[in-house]
């Protein structure tokens, strides 16, 4: 018996003696804030659960733009992480960097991890890809562009709150009667280069740029002056004039006065349901964009946001290996159902849409589906597929500027836009001769 015992605390002290088992870690940088960081956490617990040979750490970096320059500089300074999400206006900076990063479509097919493109909506796959329709980022959080409404506001006055203004000139009329009946915040909107330009001029299928909204190559230009935009920029800077539109921000920072009960509609991003719900004291409800019925061929279909998983260049194929299990875990219809039911991203597979109807969300949640009609709506044109524009950061910032001066008074909508047209203009050329 003493011998047994002794030899099981040898074998015991063997083992402990014996080298723990190496997890590879691979550092997930993202710009989630609040409880779609907390649901971004919740996904890398679970595949880190799920096995035991790597670990998937979550960082948040910012906002999106400040997670791209700093992804940027970890790679310049040799030290990138494994997995940077990059929001859809720098996918041609990501094209763009030779080296600095691993095409998806490439990573899957050495991990040999199954991978089939068609699965995924082709809105989302056709914006992330090469013009040989080759994958270059992995979809992750993509979202379009939707209208909120304050059904308790809507009801204060006087106004159907099942009745969502399907058009511009009656959500127009609606911010009247709000305004009339006291509400300091009629309409607002988040991310307007994004929902009043970008997808505004697919909604509508007008350019914003040429050669097929820069898909086309990178001798594209500007074009997001003509006249259906013009009419709808001046239309709101008149409806700013009265208190009807209440500029708050140039990106999600509408949001917060819309989920605080101040705003009776915003038009905004579909992934901020999460945090809407959230933080609503009040009844809300999600409808599509509003349009111009003497706009031939209005409505068309949206355009998507959100971001990507860009993979950057690594030296130990073994990441590779744990970076591709991952998306393989990441694009099951199981994880994919849970992450648009929590968030309001859309699915960005066809079998989690799949998942989410034979489930029954939309039935239970009336409107929650309004992101996917709208990038359904219609098959995309050459005007509503999407944009790929070099330095379109700097562009977005640009249009900022030029529309706060349409809000302030400064200048006609006209003038604003034809000088964000030359001044973006000036950008892509430097790309342009940055990158031939």
């Amino acid at each position: 018996m003493k011998q047994t015992l002794a030899a099981l605390a040898f074998a015991a002290a063997l083992g402990a003696a014996a080298p723990a088992h190496a997890v590879t870690e691979i550092q997930w940088w993202h710009s989630m804030a609040g409880k779609l960081g907390d649901k971004v956490n919740e996904i890398a617990e679970k595949f880190n659960a799920s096995q035991h040979d790597y670990k998937v750490v979550p960082v948040y970096k910012g906002q999106y733009d400040e997670s791209l320059t700093a992804a940027i500089a970890a790679y310049r300074a040799g030290k990138p992480p494994q997995i940077v999400q990059v929001f859809e206006v720098g996918t041609a900076t990501m094209m763009a960097a030779k080296g600095a990063v691993m095409p998806v479509y490439k990573l899957m097919q050495q991990a040999n991890e199954p991978f089939d493109p068609k699965a995924y909506l082709p809105a989302v796959t056709g914006y992330y890809s090469d013009t040989h329709g080759n994958l270059l980022s992995m979809p992750f959080n993509s979202s379009t562009q939707v209208l909120y409404i304050n059904k308790d506001l809507f009801k204060k006055a006087g106004l159907d709150p099942e009745k969502a203004p399907k058009t511009w000139p009656e959500l127009i009329k609606d911010t009247e009667k709000l305004k009339a009946a006291g509400v300091a915040c009629p309409f607002t909107t988040g991310w307007q280069s994004w929902v009043q330009l970008e997808s505004f001029s697919a909604w509508h299928n007008v350019p914003f740029a040429t050669m097929q909204n820069g898909f086309g190559g990178l001798g594209t230009r500007l074009e997001f002056n003509g006249p259906v935009q013009v009419m709808h920029i001046q239309n709101l800077a008149d409806m700013a004039k009265k208190g009807e539109f209440i500029y708050a921000g140039r990106k999600d920072e509408p949001t917060g006065k819309f989920q605080a009960g101040e705003c009776a509609m915003e038009t905004t991003s579909s992934g901020s349901y999460a945090n809407i719900k959230a933080n609503a004291k009040f009844e809300f409800g999600v409808a599509p964009l509003p349009y111009y019925p003497s706009v031939k061929g209005a409505p068309q279909n949206t355009i998507i946001g959100g971001a990507t998983l860009w993979v950057m260049t690594q030296k130990d194929p073994n990441v590779y290996k744990g970076i591709a299990k991952f998306f393989t875990f990441l694009s099951s219809p199981e994880v994919q159902y849970d992450f648009h039911k929590s968030t309001g991203y859309v699915p960005i597979t066809l079998s989690a849409w799949d998942l989410a109807k034979k489930e029954g969300l939309y039935k239970e949640r009336p409107g929650f589906d309004t992101a996917m009609l709208e990038l359904t709506n219609k098959t995309p044109t050459a005007n509503s597929k999407g944009l790929r524009l070099g330095n379109f950061v700097q562009i977005r910032n640009v249009i900022d500027e030029e529309l706060e001066s349409v809000w302030s008074g400064k200048k006609t909508a006209k003038a604003a836009l034809d000088e964000a047209v030359q001044r973006g203009n000036e950008l892509l050329e430097k790309f342009q001769k940055a990158n031939q």
